[in-house]
């Protein structure tokens, strides 16, 4: 979920070489012909992140995780007479300014896949753009089921909307069920007070916590709607004490999160706030005045540092000397990123040893058959693009750092 990287290697790419790169194939790299003289091809990898703003402490992380991939791709020589560079732009979390990302990157010929963005609002307003010109987009971070499988996937009818569309990240289908399990079964929590910020990760987060928390015999004391880049939530913290609940769960990220509990608690409600993935952020903790010891926050997939896969990726990482640390989605966006790069190496392989002219639709043909042991595990992807990696972990604050309490492969 964030940092800042030591040698990037990112939009600072010469003009004279993207004019030379892009004037190659129609759909992507060189010609046939450009890599058969033995030349390297240029493969650019984009990135779409907040990387200024209120989440660029997330968005950091993901660019340079991709930046290492690309890196060690290079240095391994992982695909022959190809090299891999990448390019960030920055959404600022904002749908429009993602959509205008989505069509530089579309423009730019070498750009064979995009990781990115951090928010599922963010992503819809790329999809299509990406859809349009056969471009893979794989997320690390996005949660939100429909991206996926469709508006009517609550209904249980699922349907694609996008080929192009991949992600790393479970879906809150998994993750909002894991943290009602755990609240009831293993907190022993019994009456919620649910809050969201009326994006569309956070509402579709809440919702799930709420309907399995019920569905396991818990009570929702109240619902409730706090504004993204507001600060007052005392109304609000004043209902959650007023209610009489035990715990709130809250559908968004780490700003907003971070001020509700320190609100909540100066109520004298000394109840945990518990969040997904948005709030498991250092920042969270630090927003807050007030001890935000025991309140709680999910995550995908397993802590990284306690992964035999990814002690060569933390190494690395550290060795790279990046500013920002890679944090929760650093991982995911590294294995993304990577995804990527074996997807280019089994077109290249199919096509004697040169990208086809159209690379872009083969790249995203092959992600789908896309199978390695990663960074976070295993990664592939399912028929709906998502990963059938459906690790999760439970997350408590304790003094001024997150720690893990819990980790599991979720299971219906």
């Amino acid at each position: 979920m964030r940092h800042r990287p030591l040698l990037i290697l990112t939009s600072t790419l010469a003009a004279g070489t993207l004019a030379l790169s892009a004037c190659g194939s129609r759909d992507g790299g060189k010609s046939d012909d450009d890599q058969g003289s033995g030349k390297q091809t240029t493969v650019v990898i984009g990135v779409d992140a907040p990387l200024t703003g209120s989440l660029s402490a997330l968005g950091q992380g993901i660019k340079n995780s991709v930046d290492l991939a690309a890196r060690t791709a290079n240095k391994n020589k992982e695909v022959q007479g190809i090299t891999f560079k990448t390019e960030a732009l920055d959404d600022q979390a904002v749908p429009a300014s993602g959509q205008q990302n989505a069509t530089k990157l579309v423009a730019d010929k070498t750009v064979l896949g995009v990781v990115g963005p951090l928010n599922s609002g963010v992503s819809q307003s790329m999809q299509g753009v990406f859809a349009r010109a056969d471009l893979t987009q794989v997320s690390p971070a996005n949660t939100s089921p429909e991206l996926s499988q469709g508006d009517n996937w609550l209904k249980g009818e699922k349907k694609r909307p996008f080929k192009t569309y991949f992600r790393t990240a479970t879906t809150d289908i998994i993750q909002g069920r894991f943290a009602a399990q755990y609240a009831y079964k293993d907190a022993k929590k019994k009456k919620v007070f649910v809050v969201d910020d009326k994006q569309t990760y956070g509402v579709g987060l809440a919702s799930i916590f709420a309907q399995e928390f019920k569905r396991l015999g818990g009570e929702v004391a109240g619902t409730d709607h706090i504004t993204v880049k507001e600060t007052d939530f005392s109304s609000v913290a004043n209902k959650i004490k007023n209610s009489g609940a035990d715990i709130v769960y809250y559908g968004g990220q780490y700003p907003e999160g971070g001020l509700l509990s320190d609100q909540v608690k100066k109520t004298g409600a000394r109840i945990p706030l518990m969040g997904g993935d948005g709030v498991y952020d250092p920042a969270f903790i630090k927003a807050s005045s007030e001890s935000n010891d025991g309140d709680l926050g999910t995550s995908v997939g397993y802590p990284v540092e306690g992964l035999d896969s990814a002690k060569a990726f933390v190494q690395n990482y550290k060795d790279a000397g990046y500013k920002d640390p890679y944090a929760a989605y650093g991982g995911y966006s590294y294995d993304a990123a990577w995804a990527i790069v074996q997807a280019v190496k089994k077109v290249v392989a199919d096509n004697n040893g040169k990208l086809p002219a159209d690379a872009r639709a083969k790249v995203t043909e092959a992600m789908g058959k896309v199978s390695f042991e990663g960074v976070t595990g295993k990664v592939s992807f399912d028929e709906y693009g998502d990963t059938t990696n459906k690790q999760l972990t439970v997350y408590q604050v304790k003094g001024d750092a997150w720690q893990s309490l819990k980790s599991a492969t979720f299971k219906d």
